[in-house]
């Protein structure tokens, strides 16, 4: 009996250290893919650093790699023995849980050494953010230090907020037995939280939330501090509300705070920082970015717009936080995708699929992207995708026009003024050109001449068979699109003829009942009776883009200022949330049973319109 308690005692004094190194509880590991999925080869990583120190175990070095630029993670162990091993262990809440042994590894027969695959230390696309550490055992287990507790910008987390500047409350203080909980955000993207006319012993702290406020497993209690000893109040520090390392944009934070004299507790609600409009638009427009899949699930055109808006934004603002998205969405999406993968029809490679419309987005988009680099694969791209188009254009049917589909079944505004456009703007890029300025002068003309343009000086969606205006709804992108291909036009040109018409389609849409309620513009869709689909909801900001740049022209004097003004004055004061959302309807108007939509192209569209106001 005493060989078999002395056996156990030793059983249980091997395991005690293996049990310290368990989880509360199990998570169970899956695959993450953000840039890259986990798994990769560690030599194809881009940076190599160690960012906490190495770990021993009886002679075995354990060792964290991290490569942030790529953000993610691989461990190695050395001065090993056969069958000694090495893995990583990932925690989406800070340490209190994690996934275990991924990529474990074990030293083969005549090597010391080992390393495991690469893993993933965020996932944007599911708004989570881990910390990871290198464990190993060699004849014991250790593990090195998690890595990246803090989240680090300009500063880490911890920052003091004595020394903040800038000091905003985004959203209404809460209140708790007479207590006020504030919820602080400063110009440089960090948050903090007080608690005034309190007591000793009363606590105040922060949440982050990753994921807009449903969660917030990592980011719980964050600085929490007591009011000291003879004070009624105190701050907590400053933490980061985004995390621009792991491309985790739209992180939300909220104040809270506990009266010594209860356990009940006063949260004030989620917020986002918002002191400069257009910066916070895109912030809250790239949460719903898939860095993974390299755009915003699930619109093929959509996407390509909502990039545009980033492009513009970036080009407006100096700010590149996102521009790496650029040739993210480049990359990833230049190749052959089956029908349902990225649209309903499939997508033959360079963008291009059966609808003409959907395809000139596209190209857009790289020749902004062009604008904005300088990279000339861009600018190539547009022309691969613009020579496409051209096989498009057919003079035996209302004497010219690009058809909008493959099918050749309509021809109608979008796909004809986007035509326009993307030609003059190929000639206004390429020294030289004379081919592209022909295309230009050719479709330019038959666009005025079809009859999409009516009598009021608006555009209507498209030609009947008998080649005539058919009437159908006044859409703010097709007269948006006109504009811009009147103003290309001009630039290529220099033509004042093409600048008048910009002014004349422009003075007509801001003029117009049609388009314009109590100062604001209003798709037909906006009516409190109706609802705008993804398509429609987005067309209002490409609107508001040709609009601003036709605005910004020296020759223009500013004169749609104060229409800009008014839209993004009310978008931003009346449709817009804490977590600084925009929705459908520029007023912020909403109903029971219809009320105001947001979603990433609400949001792409508003980020135009602030754009503008830049």
């Amino acid at each position: 009996m005493r060989r078999i308690l002395i056996l156990l005692t030793a059983l249980v004094t091997a395991l005690v250290p293996l049990l310290a190194m368990a989880p509360p509880r199990a998570n169970a590991a899956s695959a993450v893919c953000a840039l890259y999925c986990d798994t990769r080869d560690p030599s194809l990583a881009q940076q190599e650093t160690f960012p906490t120190p190495n770990v021993s175990e009886n002679g075995r070095v354990i060792a964290l790699h991290v490569d942030d630029v790529d953000g993610m993670a691989w461990a190695s162990i050395d001065n090993g023995r056969l069958n000694d091993s090495v893995w990583i262990d990932r925690s989406w809440d800070a340490g209190s849980s994690w996934d275990g042994l991924l990529g474990k590894a074990w030293i083969p027969s005549s090597w010391t050494g080992t390393r495991t695959l690469m893993y993933n230390m965020y996932d944007p696309s599911d708004h989570r953010r881990a910390v990871v550490r290198a464990c190993g055992d060699a004849s014991g287990v250790v593990c090195t230090n998690w890595v990246h507790l803090p989240v680090c910008a300009a500063r880490c987390d911890g920052a003091d907020s004595r020394t903040s500047v800038g000091n905003t409350s985004p959203v209404p203080d809460a209140t708790l037995s007479g207590r006020d909980i504030a919820l602080h955000v400063d110009s440089g993207g960090m948050a903090w939280a007080s608690i005034a006319g309190g007591a000793p012993g009363d606590e105040v702290w922060l949440d982050r939330s990753w994921d807009g406020g449903a969660t917030w497993p990592d980011g719980s209690s964050k600085g929490r501090v007591s009011v000291p000893s003879g004070a009624s109040g105190t701050q907590t520090i400053e933490i980061n509300i985004d995390d621009p390392l792991g491309r985790l944009a739209g992180g939300a934070v909220r104040a809270c705070g506990r009266a010594v004299t209860g356990q009940n507790g006063s949260c004030t609600a989620w917020a986002r920082a918002a002191a400069v409009p257009a910066k916070a638009a895109a912030d809250a427009l790239m949460w719903s970015y898939d860095p993974s899949n390299a755009w915003w699930p699930s619109s093929w055109w959509n996407s390509a717009v909502a990039l545009t808006s980033v492009i513009d934004y970036t080009r407006g603002s100096g700010d590149t936080a996102y521009e790496w998205i650029v040739d993210r969405t480049f990359q990833v999406n230049k190749v052959a995708f089956p029908a349902g993968a990225r649209s309903s029809d499939p997508i033959q490679g360079d963008f291009i699929s059966q609808a003409t419309d959907d395809t000139e987005w596209w190209a857009l988009a790289w020749i902004d992207a062009y604008d904005l680099t300088g990279n000339r694969t861009y600018l190539n791209e547009a022309v691969t995708i613009t020579n496409h188009v051209s096989s498009l254009w057919n003079t035996s049917t209302c004497g010219g026009g690009v058809w909008w589909n493959t099918q050749k079944t309509y021809k109608n505004a979008v796909t004809n003024a986007l035509y326009v456009d993307l030609t003059a703007a190929l000639h206004n890029r390429i020294a030289g050109d004379t081919a592209w300025l022909a295309r230009a002068t050719t479709s330019w003309n038959w666009f005025r001449s079809s009859g999409l343009i009516n009598g009021s000086g608006l555009v209507n969606d498209g030609l009947t068979n008998a080649c005539t205006n058919n009437g159908q709804t006044v859409w703010t992108y097709n007269q948006g699109l006109a504009i811009g291909a009147a103003q290309e036009m001009y630039r290529a040109t220099g033509d004042s003829g093409d600048l008048s018409e910009a002014r004349h389609l422009a003075d007509s849409a801001v003029h117009s009942p049609t388009l314009v309620t109590n100062g604001l513009l209003t798709e037909s869709c906006d009516a409190l009776t109706a609802t705008c689909d993804d398509n429609q909801k987005q067309f209002k900001g490409i609107f508001m883009r040709f609009l601003g740049e036709l605005n910004a022209d020296a020759s223009v004097g500013g004169a749609y200022s104060t229409f800009i003004q008014a839209q993004t004055s009310s978008l931003w004061n009346a449709d817009r949330n804490s977590l600084n959302q925009l929705g459908e309807r520029w007023s912020g108007q909403g109903s029971g049973t219809n009320p105001n939509v947001s979603d990433w192209r609400t949001q792409a569209s508003g980020l135009e319109a602030l754009d503008a106001g830049v």
